[in-house]
């Protein structure tokens, strides 16, 4: 086996292993929503992992949404317990900040 040292190590030791699918955020959306689509491309230019949910093809899905935000409009983000609804970016952006997500450059 070979030993891993300098640069190797260090990014090694700096870069966290990618989270398993189900601790990821979860993104709510359905079809045709241009709110859902702005948020989506936000957070796949940033660099962020999620879970998308289309609830227009998971039943059960919607119904988890409503569930937990109150809400039957996409899109809907669960960070972790952390309810985000009828929001835009602006609101997004200031949300992921106060929980101290660096977002990367696209």
């Amino acid at each position: 086996m070979a030993k891993v040292t300098g640069e190797d190590y260090i990014r090694c030791m700096t870069t966290p292993a990618p989270l398993a699918t189900d601790e990821l955020p979860v993104l709510y959306v359905t079809p045709g929503c241009k709110a859902c689509e702005e948020i989506s491309a936000f957070l796949d230019e940033h660099g962020i992992g999620y879970r998308k949910i289309d609830i227009s093809q998971r039943p059960s899905g919607r119904i988890e949404m409503e569930k937990k935000s109150g809400q039957t409009d996409a899109p809907v983000l669960d960070w972790h317990g952390r309810i985000l609804a009828a929001f835009d970016k602006a609101e997004l952006i200031h949300f992921l900040q106060s929980r101290n997500v660096k977002l990367e450059d696209s």
